[in-house]
């Protein structure tokens, strides 16, 4: 999008895309940016041509999320960490319709800097003492993380979450019979640790539903939302 607000649609591609052109360099190119590129829905050669559309750099390239629902399985672009955001909404909502109240003051933050590593660096109040970061639980080869539990996690790039507050939400979990891993992300960030970095003086605590193929076309499971939602109600709801 423009930033006169014009729209463009194009496809993220390799620059060497056709087996049919290029053989086995298809096969053989890296991944990395210099080898992609932004083919425009647009007739144009050059850059100057480009730029008459009113394409500048610093305009934002949106990637089409390919929503779908299948079996309790839900495949998306995005899912990180939009599914996080669905499992806050989804218990302040259940709450809000029981007729329940957290018994302590709750402060929900939606970040929208968590992927570039700033996000929660601000906005927490000074007197908030713990922080449930609500992230995504990496499944892949390797994790004990599912698409059908509520991820809780130990340990990330940053280094160690508390360790009570995490034994408080798998008691929760527990004692509310809700399906949870138990996992740690060597190759993994959160706005919890962007909280610590800016010298917050509070418990920090992650947990998420399972995502798997992250930054990718990623897919969850329903189960894995309600869990993590249920263990958000529970710990609003703890004494």
């Amino acid at each position: 999008m423009t930033a006169s607000g014009q729209r463009y649609r194009g496809s993220i591609l390799p620059i060497k895309a056709s087996v049919h052109v290029h053989g086995a360099e298809v096969r053989t190119l890296e991944r990395k940016q210099e080898n992609y590129e932004v083919r425009l829905d647009a007739v144009t050669d050059s850059e100057e041509t480009t730029a008459q559309f009113g394409i500048e750099v610093g305009d934002f390239i949106y990637l089409d999320p390919r929503v779908e629902m299948n079996g309790g399985f839900l495949r998306s672009r995005h899912l990180d960490d939009k599914a996080g955001v669905a499992c806050i909404y989804g218990a302040l909502l259940a709450l809000h319709q029981a007729g329940m109240a957290p018994l302590y003051r709750v402060n929900a933050l939606l970040s929208n800097y968590e992927e570039v590593g700033h996000g929660a660096s601000v906005g927490i109040p000074a007197d908030v003492q713990e922080l449930v970061v609500v992230d995504m639980a990496a499944v892949g080869e390797g994790q004990s993380s599912d698409e059908f539990s509520v991820g809780i996690c130990a340990k990330d790039s940053g280094g160690p979450y508390d360790l009570g507050l995490r034994r408080k939400l798998e008691r929760l979990a527990t004692d509310h019979t809700i399906p949870y891993k138990v996992d740690t992300y060597p190759s993994y960030g959160s706005d919890g640790e962007a909280a610590l970095r800016a010298g917050a003086d509070l418990k920090v605590a992650l947990i998420g539903p399972g995502v798997d193929a992250s930054h990718a076309y990623e897919r969850t499971h329903r189960d894995s939302i309600e869990a993590t939602t249920r263990l958000i109600v529970a710990y609003l709801l703890q004494d």
